[in-house]
């Protein structure tokens, strides 16, 4: 991957007009809605020339009009997180924050990212891919329960399922096949669960995750009180310095640069194995870069100026 000269800038001015994209039309529209509004109003209250825009299919006339200097991205799914908007800011010669094009494709779709890191040696759980209920019957017999049944190319865990025995079966089939993407199957690996942030290329303090729920599923990542976000995460300091070396590693592995997450679980003899790549992650209340962020001192209005930072990166 391309090292990346980091700009620090202390003048809002030198951001010049700023478009926070934020919305969509993916399925996770209201988180980015949500994220967008923070990310608006922590820009403004820093005095920078920021202007929301709601990327419908319209948005590059908006933009082109707009005489935008930068963009920053907050959109979460399909069509903001997947290189889409990302290729075309590149067509409109607009800066924006976060990962490029590839690492943007590669990071939103499950399969293409574990089939990376097998290839690097980085652990993440087997795998197979289904096409039928009864496909994900014969993935159950071999792998073993219980099973994890996702579409691999949503975010947010929309269409997730835990499968613990067979009557399970066909609804998560339908839930995830419902979600228009390939259907990954996987092992549910039991143990505790972690998340990673990065930013400008270093890994951030690990949050532990802790839910009533059956798994950390959308409602308790949005809505649900009960969920427990833990940080510091209780690990031995040398222990959590590696498995944050190996988040940094898995996010550059995708080439993902700027700011970004890395989900992983540690099973109960300590072997952690990692799940997905988050190029845009969310920043609402409920978010897990701003959390991780408030670790190392840095407040939500900092945190964001530092993303903004990542759009003046340049390759050297």
């Amino acid at each position: 991957m391309q090292q990346l000269q980091q700009t620090t800038v202390t003048d809002p001015a030198a951001f010049g007009k700023v478009a926070v994209l934020m919305g969509g039309w993916s399925a996770e529209r209201e988180v980015s809605l949500k994220s967008g509004a923070a990310v608006l109003a922590a820009l403004r209250a820093r005095e920078v020339n920021a202007h929301g825009i709601d990327a419908d299919r319209t948005v590059l006339n908006a933009l082109a009009a707009g005489n935008f200097d930068r963009a920053f991205i907050v959109l979460h799914g399909r069509g903001g997180e997947d290189g889409v908007v990302q290729g075309a800011l590149e067509m409109l010669g607009i800066p924006y924050t976060g990962s490029g094009v590839l690492a943007s494709a590669l990071g939103m779709d499950k399969l293409r990212t574990k089939q990376l890191w097998l290839g690097m040696g980085l652990p993440t759980p087997p795998y197979r891919v289904v096409d039928s209920a009864g496909e994900l019957a014969a993935a159950a017999a071999e792998l073993g329960l219980p099973l994890a049944v996702k579409p691999s190319r949503e975010g947010s865990s929309i269409g997730i399922s835990r499968v613990d025995e067979a009557g399970q079966v066909a609804g998560a089939w339908e839930r995830a096949a419902a979600c228009d993407s390939p259907v990954l199957v996987e092992p549910w690996i039991l143990g505790q669960e972690y998340t990673g942030a990065v930013l400008q290329g270093e890994a951030l303090p690990l949050i532990r995750l802790e839910t009533p729920r059956a798994f950390y599923d959308y409602e308790a990542k949005y809505h649900a009180d009960d969920t427990r976000y833990l940080c510091p995460c209780g690990l031995p300091e040398a222990r959590e310095a590696e498995l944050r070396e190996l988040v940094r590693r898995a996010y550059a592995a995708v080439g993902g640069r700027g700011w970004g997450r890395v989900d992983l679980l540690v099973d109960g003899q300590g072997q952690p194995w990692l799940l997905e790549v988050n190029t845009v992650p969310g920043m609402t209340d409920h978010s897990l870069v701003p959390m991780a962020a408030r670790a190392t001192g840095l407040n939500f209005e900092a945190l964001v100026w530092r993303i903004l930072e990542t759009s003046l990166s340049r390759a050297g």
